[in-house]
């Protein structure tokens, strides 16, 4: 009798962690938009309040910046009083962005709407699923944590095409309003149904490799693991977002924006295709990681973006080369949003997880301020874009060997010692 209502309880609690996996995912694909599609926005804005490029892209800095400062607070908050509210909550926050930018007469204007709603909200919903998974999944935290995330690059994929014809057709603040409303009302139905795994609940257990510690964040903050993983992932960061803010900008510059591939314009084609690897590289190389190590895993995606880039630039006057090349970068650069969580959560436990990432997360925040005004203020320095293209391959190179040759021996001299 009570193998059979162990059995039942296991097979409950497995059923329903794959049910909060795929909420999850749908309230991440919710917020993907602000960020992933608002490269399309920038020339609309930039029109329509006469005013400069790198100071429209500040409104994008603004957003990843409070989606990750504030991310160390939004995950206590969460972890306090649940997911439901907060997430549910943080999906209309992101609507609302969308829907009051659209009015905006003025940059302020702008960076208050665009830039603090979706930026607040989107940090709300992204920091408190990761939190979620990591507790749902401790066998599976590469792969649990990368489904999730995938959400946030996928979701631009239903969106970019139907947003771009909307804005050739109906004009940008009309495209905002519908997708904004529509965006933040399915975020907000799925987060409700949300709720953190509690002690009837009975979970596979966490990988021999994992700690059976659980450092608290001022703790985690004293140690060098947890510095060297910001250095990281502010690597990363920087030169993913570098390219993400400006790609419609740069690929107009390569004379690559408009030329027909397979039927379609390559900017329009290519930034669909990116969602796609961008989504893939995030589940593909967290399962890799669970098997592999994460620092393995690390130093491949990395060093393979590295090569990518540098073969995307020189043969960067070739569309299909370049519709092909951005996709391959993209699934060497998305999987960070996998392995960082799941290797801060390996390193530190679960109890403080969602907390602890938050503070992790502040690093797409530092690589927020260098991707996106620092690489178009290079840009209008130089006349070029070869330079912001050396900063990132250089980020991918060092990063990748950082994972193999430092990052690997200090994380298990840190396990070891406690």
């Amino acid at each position: 009798m009570t193998v059979s209502t162990m059995n039942g309880s296991v097979s409950s609690t497995s059923s329903t962690r794959w049910i909060q996996l795929v909420l999850g995912l749908v309230a991440m694909m919710s917020i993907s938009s602000p960020q992933y599609v608002w490269t399309l926005f920038t020339k609309s804005f930039q029109d329509n309040l006469h005013t400069t490029l790198p100071a429209i892209q500040i409104t994008f800095s603004i957003l990843i910046v409070l989606q990750t400062w504030l991310s160390p607070a939004q995950g206590f908050l969460v972890d306090k009083f649940g997911p439901r509210l907060l997430i549910a909550v943080g999906c209309v926050l992101s609507g609302l962005g969308w829907v009051t930018s659209a009015y905006v007469s003025s940059l302020t204007g702008l960076y208050l709407t665009y830039g603090l709603f979706c930026g607040v909200g989107t940090g709300i919903v992204y920091i408190g699923i990761i939190g979620l998974m990591v507790r749902w999944f401790p066998d599976r935290r590469g792969f649990a944590t990368g489904m999730v995330a995938a959400g946030y690059g996928f979701g631009a994929i239903a969106t970019t095409f139907p947003i771009d014809s909307m804005l050739k057709s109906a004009g940008y603040q009309h495209t905002l309003l519908v997708f904004g409303i529509g965006m933040g009302l399915v975020g907000a139905v799925a987060a409700l149904m949300l709720r953190m795994p509690t002690s009837s609940d009975v979970l596979p257990p966490p990988p021999v490799t994992a700690s059976t510690i659980n450092v608290e964040p001022k703790a985690m903050l004293r140690s060098k693991v947890f510095w060297l993983l910001f250095i990281m992932m502010t690597m990363m960061s920087t030169g993913g977002l570098m390219i993400i803010s400006q790609f419609a900008a740069f690929s107009r510059d390569f004379g690559v924006a408009t030329v027909v591939v397979l039927g379609f314009a390559a900017l329009p084609l290519a930034l669909t295709v990116d969602r796609i690897t961008n989504g893939l590289t995030r589940p593909f190389f967290g399962w890799v990681s669970d098997r592999i190590g994460r620092e393995n895993t690390m130093a491949i995606a990395f060093l393979m973006e590295a090569v990518a880039v540098t073969v995307m630039v020189l043969f960067r006057d070739n569309a299909l080369v370049f519709v092909i090349l951005s996709a391959v970068v993209f699934f060497g650069w998305g999987e960070i949003f996998s392995l960082f969580p799941s290797t801060l959560t390996d390193t530190f436990g679960t109890k403080y997880a969602t907390t602890n990432y938050g503070f992790l997360y502040m690093a797409q925040g530092v690589g927020s301020v260098l991707g996106g005004p620092l690489a178009a203020w290079l840009h209008d320095a130089t006349g070029s874009w070869l330079p912001v293209f050396a900063i990132i391959i250089t980020c991918d190179a060092l990063t990748g060997l950082l994972a193999l040759f430092v990052l690997k021996p200090m994380r298990r001299n840190y396990s070891a010692a406690q």
